[in-house]
This record gives C-alpha cells, sequence and structure tokens, in this order.
C-alpha cells in the first residue's frame, strides 16, 4: 500500500513541477495569469473501521487553477498598446466569429484598418456618436457580443478618398478610441467593451492570453471601462505576467524535494517488499 500512496505523491509532485515550470516559461509573457496545482487527499475505510485504525490512501491533483491577480504595467510607445488597471477583459472576435476575452492589449492595425490582438482576433467595442462619442445604445445585463462591432481605424475622414488623412489615434481611459485627422476633425469610432464574469476560476483558457466563457464562468456582463466593476483602460501600457519570478523559483525547489522525497519513499517500499519476499523464500 505504501507503494501506491507514495506512486500517488509521485504523480502529484509532478503536476506541481509542471504548473511551476509552465509559469517560469512565460514570465514575459503579456498578460499571462500564473497556475497553481491543488490537491487533497484520498481515505477511504469501511463502516466497521474507525478512522483513527486507518491511514490515508496518497494524494490526488483537484484541479489546476489560475491566478488572476493584476500583473505590472509596463510603458509602451504605441498608442494601440492598451492596458487594463483594475478588473475586466476586453472582448476579442476571432476570424472564425468565436468570442474570446484577453487582458493582452497588444492591439495593431490590419490591411483591412481592423484593430487586431496578437492572434489576428478583432477587438470588440460598443458603436458610438462619431461627433460626441456617446453610446448609441448603453450596455445592460441583456447586451451580448452580439451587439458589439469591430473597431475599424479608417485612413482618410469619413473613409473617403479624397479626405483627410489621418494623423493620429487617442484612447482615453473609458476606452472611447478617437481618430484625428490632418484638417483638425475628431471623429469617435468606438468605446472599448470590458467584460467580467461571476466566476473567473470557470474560464476556459484556449493559449495566448485568451479565453472563452463556460457553463462556470456564466455568461460575461458587458460594460464599459472606468465605470463600476471595470477598471481603467491605459493607452501606451501594456500587462505583464503575474509571475513573481522569485516566488516560483522557492516553489520549485520545494515542488523538487518533495518529487525527490516520494522517489525515495517508493525505493524503501520495494526494497521493504524484496526483503519480504525473500524472507518467505
Amino acid at each position: 500500500m505504501s507503494f501506491y500512496v507514495s506512486l500517488s505523491g509521485l504523480k502529484g509532485a509532478q503536476a506541481d513541477l509542471s504548473a511551476i515550470s509552465n509559469n517560469v516559461a512565460n514570465v514575459n509573457s503579456t498578460a499571462f495569469k500564473k497556475s497553481k496545482a491543488q490537491f487533497g487527499d484520498i481515505f477511504a475505510a469501511s463502516p466497521m473501521q474507525t478512522t483513527h485504525q486507518v491511514a490515508g490512501q496518497g494524494v490526488r491533483v483537484q484541479g489546476i487553477t489560475q491566478q488572476f491577480t493584476q500583473g505590472t504595467i509596463e510603458t509602451t510607445d504605441k498608442t494601440l498598446d492598451l492596458a487594463i488597471t483594475g478588473e475586466g477583459f476586453f472582448t476579442v472576435k476571432g476570424e472564425d466569429g468565436t468570442i474570446s476575452y484577453t487582458r493582452n492589449g497588444a492591439f495593431s492595425v490590419d490591411n483591412d484598418r481592423f484593430a487586431v490582438d496578437t492572434t489576428g482576433s478583432r477587438i470588440q467595442v460598443f458603436a458610438v456618436d462619431p461627433e460626441t462619442g456617446d453610446l448609441t445604445t448603453p450596455p445592460t445585463s441583456a447586451t451580448g457580443p452580439g451587439d458589439l462591432t469591430d473597431l475599424q481605424i479608417p485612413t482618410t475622414y469619413n473613409n473617403e478618398a479624397d479626405g483627410a488623412q489621418l494623423t493620429s489615434v487617442g484612447v482615453s481611459k473609458e476606452g472611447l478610441v478617437s481618430a484625428i485627422y490632418a484638417d483638425g476633425s475628431t471623429v469617435y469610432l468606438g468605446q472599448v467593451a470590458m467584460a467580467s464574469f461571476n466566476s473567473l476560476e470557470g474560464l476556459r483558457q484556449q493559449g495566448d492570453a485568451h479565453w472563452t466563457s463556460t457553463v462556470e464562468s456564466g455568461n460575461p456582463i458587458l460594460g464599459t471601462a472606468n465605470q463600476g466593476m471595470f477598471g481603467s483602460v491605459n493607452s501606451g501600457s501594456l500587462e505583464r505576467s503575474n509571475v513573481d519570478i522569485t516566488d516560483e523559483l522557492v516553489q520549485l525547489i520545494a515542488a523538487q524535494r518533495n518529487f525527490q522525497a516520494n522517489s525515495k519513499a517508493i525505493e524503501a517500499a520495494n526494497t521493504l517488499t524484496t526483503t519480504i519476499v525473500n524472507i518467505r523464500t
């Protein structure tokens, strides 16, 4: 029995090492969220036994959960580099129409002048009045991803062939995107759609700091930045990973020692079993 108990500990230590190693590997990944392995003990006893007479039967991995704490904000030189200070996610739509959520705000403009992230997904915005910047339809509890639109930044005023050329783009803390043209005119293009969830732990990880909603996470709650539960948008900044490399290295050493201890326990159990077999023969 001790062999299988130690084997479960070995498997648990391996899962812990994998989670920590992944954290260390992604220390420089934009908006990466570190993971932590969660464990629970295994215990079983017959109805005729008291719990004082039975030892535990090992450990099992209950799950590997992500820690959605704030990462460090780093200043960049790009207006479309966006970082969220506080709660919330950017809403993006992939080429196949799949909606996902991210805090990786490294956006750029593609050949069709749509604002896209590092995976090519288009950032979603609320429609606004191009002259005043007021929301066309303010978000409510019934607002869903289908009510959002892609952010497109025309190179000329009103996308006219002979219109004034685009000179700069601005993004306010509320996520209101504006385009300024050579003739001095300003056009508001949309307001960044922020998303929140009742249970962040229920989000399904997709890689590249993207997540999709599930039954466990609940439907997205959409709104605008710097309002209510949502944090502010910082233009010209990116959120770094929330991995503390010093802390991870300490945990890596502890996990390695745990792995070695369980290996020794298996070796001792094997030696004891071999000795008993030799005595019987």
